[in-house]
């Protein structure tokens, strides 16, 4: 089926403030969207309530679809709305029975009818569209509540690519996992024994080429051989793009793509999106989707195990006792990139 998108639904966005760069720069950069949890995860009539930058959230969908975000906070007591009773637009309180609606207004105060809680717009609502069958939702702090434009990456909404969504949540901080995207070579000795990574050198040299909406980090000898180039792309969202060569023997399609992207739960964790994708019509898109079904996501999952026992397995310091070498130059870019926006964010933050 093709990949589809919904329209943004919610309220402006509060509330992420921190004067802290080490804070940022450890729970995620604020004012600009994160995938949360597979679409799956909400259907028609549930809630389900998630962790994201280091805060609790609630998300509920009514019976027509729509879907919201709210702040897992009740104004009145502070109680968790996830707790809470679904009526449909809105959720009840199970403390006091305070009402509130997806926009985050409180609609209805139960215990006291015509209170000055009624009406008033007291919990942080992010938008929140989907794509790929996954949710995204905006993170502002009170300096940047509207959503930052949004433009999705092309393999998950190009009608000709057909895709699989794949999601876990690892121990390990989000960084590491991006960290691990912009690092090409760990796959010639991590992914060595899995079925698509085991061609080409263990040596090559690299470069960066800059390009309008973030960078390639890329080898110079070698292309379409193993993991070659990833691209970091950040277009409202960060994400990154990376393609592995098939045998044959995976069938038609060509290349094997991933958009990859990496959310922080807190501090501690991070939630990891990869969505596989090959560029396939008619009869091959349907060989394409049995094979993977039946055949390469088991193995799919044996890599995605490897760089979680890696990356779990890191110290809390693992950068500040590093020798890096040219291998590591998208590593060092990205990390000083996202260490100089939460610098920023954070000196914005107490900046009268």
């Amino acid at each position: 089926m093709p990949t589809t998108t919904t329209p943004v639904t919610g309220a402006s966005s509060t509330g992420l403030d921190s004067t802290s760069a080490d804070e940022i720069f450890a729970t995620g950069l604020r004012n600009q969207w994160y995938a949360v949890c597979p679409s799956e995860f909400v259907p028609a009539g549930g809630m389900r309530r998630v962790t994201r930058l280091g805060r609790d959230w609630v998300l509920f969908r009514r019976g027509n679809g729509t879907l919201h975000m709210l702040a897992d906070r009740c104004p009145h007591r502070g109680a968790r709305l996830s707790q809470g009773k679904h009526l449909g637009d809105r959720i009840a309180c199970w403390y006091h029975g305070v009402q509130v609606d997806g926009g985050g207004t409180v609609t209805s105060v139960p215990g006291l009818p015509g209170c000055t809680l009624e009406g008033r717009t007291l919990v942080q609502a992010p938008p929140v569209t989907e794509i790929g069958g996954a949710i995204l939702a905006y993170f502002g702090d009170s300096r940047n509540p509207e959503p930052c434009e949004l433009t999705l990456p092309e393999p998950l909404t190009d009608p000709d690519v057909s895709s699989f969504l794949c999601y876990a949540e690892w121990n390990a901080n989000w960084r590491w996992g991006m960290e691990n995207l912009l690092d090409p070579m760990h796959g010639s000795f991590l992914h060595r024994d899995s079925h698509s990574m085991f061609a080409g050198e263990t040596t090559a040299k690299f470069r960066i080429r800059e390009t309008g909406r973030g960078f390639f980090f890329e080898k110079t000898d070698q292309r379409g051989v193993n993991f070659d180039w990833v691209e970091l792309c950040r277009t409202g969202v960060d994400w990154v793009d990376l393609e592995i060569p098939y045998p044959p023997t995976a069938g038609p399609g060509g290349p094997f793509g991933i958009v990859g992207m990496v959310t922080p739960i807190d501090a501690d964790r991070s939630a990891v999106f990869f969505w596989r994708y090959r560029k396939v019509q008619d009869w091959q898109r349907d060989v394409w989707r049995f094979l993977y079904r039946t055949t390469l996501e088991p193995r799919h999952w044996e890599v995605l195990e490897q760089d979680r026992l890696v990356l779990e397995g890191l110290p809390a310091d693992a950068d500040q006792a590093e020798n890096l070498y040219q291998h590591d130059l998208g590593v060092v870019r990205v990390r000083r990139m996202y260490r100089t926006e939460a610098e920023k964010q954070a000196a914005a933050a107490v900046t009268p």
